[in-house]
């Protein structure tokens, strides 16, 4: 991976002294063993900040509303920033829903596509580790050798190490690009995209419900997960909306179940089981389910995918003669 990212720096900085962008958006190395953070590049004399690894799943596209932002107060003419950006995959889709929910503008935006082969998840290979913390980790093509603060050694698999989403990922490259690199390395996931869902369906309604708030019984209510959603970009979350007042903003059950069910049906035709949501979550809690199954139905009834071209009206803005009605009643 250190020839992609060597590629990368090289076409960031290509784009600042061509003045293609005036902000990059993508990843830099943390403090913590298999952490990337969020980097804002704002010249070319600042692209060796970009790393490029297996450790990069943060979904870039959730920065890129608040760039776009006219800021406040500000008055008279305003033009919104040229803004590039790295993307995985996924991140791609998301950034296809938020231009056609028009949310960010196409021509101000350069989108640089990587193949994706998948991205580690830290906290897999931490409980691997047992009770000792991640101390260092260190990644070849075929395992991640994790030493834990005890000295404990750990050698797990790469397909075993990946996160979730990444295991089951159908769209390794980005569906929208500007520049790709890296693209011959990525294939699709040889496992089903609803592999986790099949145990859930088999369940009984009663059981299915059962399920979801022992799950989200440990919530506590951080909005982690809306934080780190590229779907959720609104000014003002129905969460703690007072007019009308659709539910509380405590830790009780009922409250708790009803935001994370809410949030859920709110990304219906727009998920595109990105994961970050689940890597946000300080509780482990498995949001992703919820989210697949709702996926699973919309591409079951509808046959359509989240975000996959600024061609195709998203699933809930259009309308089909053939589209399924079998679940609509009579009032």
């Amino acid at each position: 991976m250190k020839q992609v990212e060597d590629a990368l720096r090289k076409e960031v900085a290509k784009l600042f002294e061509e003045k293609e962008v005036d902000i990059f958006v993508g990843h830099e190395a943390a403090s913590l063993p298999l952490k990337t953070s969020a980097c804002f590049v704002r010249s070319s004399e600042e692209v060796d900040r970009l790393v490029w690894n297996r450790s990069c799943a943060a979904n870039l596209a959730a920065y890129l509303p608040q760039l776009f932002k006219r800021p406040p107060g500000l008055k008279g003419a305003w033009t919104p920033p040229k803004v590039g950006v790295v993307v995985k995959g996924c991140d791609s889709r998301s950034i296809v829903g938020l231009i056609k929910e028009k949310q960010i503008p196409r021509d101000r935006l350069f989108v640089i596509g990587i193949g994706c082969e998948g991205m580690i998840d830290r906290h897999k290979v931490a409980r691997a580790l047992g009770t000792a913390g991640l101390a260092e980790a260190k990644i070849d093509e075929t395992a991640v050798q994790a030493i834990g603060t005890d000295g404990t050694e750990k050698q797990i698999d790469i397909a075993e190490a990946l996160a979730a989403s990444c295991q089951e990922c159908q769209h390794r490259h980005a569906v929208l690009a500007d520049l790709a690199l890296n693209e011959a390395s990525a294939s699709p996931a040889e496992v089903s995209r609803y592999a986790n869902v099949a145990e859930f369906e088999d369940k009984s309604p009663d059981e299915r419900f059962e399920h979801l708030v022992t799950e989200l019984s440990r919530c506590i209510r951080c909005y982690a997960c809306r934080e780190a959603c590229p779907n959720c970009y609104c000014e003002e979350c129905f969460a703690e909306e007072t007019t009308p007042k659709w539910l509380g903003v405590t830790t009780d059950l009922p409250d708790v179940v009803f935001f994370h069910l809410g949030r859920a049906f709110h990304q219906a035709g727009r998920c595109v089981d990105c994961g970050a949501c689940v890597a946000a979550c300080p509780q482990g809690i498995d949001l992703r389910l919820l989210n697949q199954k709702i996926n699973k139905d919309v591409e079951e009834l509808f046959g359509a995918e989240a975000s996959l071209s600024l061609e195709e009206a998203g699933v809930l803005c259009s309308f089909r003669m053939e589209d399924d009605q079998s679940f609509m009643t009579e009032p």
